[in-house]
């Protein structure tokens, strides 16, 4: 166990839990806009009625963003369980 092991372990680790913290608040709050956007489809239909559908909402455009975020802060603790692995490999 060389210091390049060390090194390696502890950036991963680092990455890990910066990318988990990043991921973690966009994640939800995509959730529960997924979940808002559930309870008013599901209210439209009971109530027999359709919105204007000019596009994309704004709702739709932020959960896109959302999941964008969330997406870059999972690629980030990949990338740390990555150099984790790189460092049990590396002699």
């Amino acid at each position: 166990m060389g210091p390049i092991n060390l090194i390696c372990w502890f950036a991963g680790v680092v990455l890990i839990v910066f990318g988990y913290t990043r991921a973690r608040g966009p994640w939800r709050r995509y959730q529960a806009l997924k979940e808002q956007e559930a309870n008013l489809s599901r209210y439209e239909g009971w109530r027999g009625t359709r919105l204007h559908d000019d596009g994309p909402s704004a709702a739709t455009l932020m959960a896109q963003e959302l999941r964008r975020q969330a997406q870059v802060g999972g690629m980030v603790a990949v990338a740390g369980f990555v150099l984790v692995f790189v460092g049990f490999a590396v002699r």
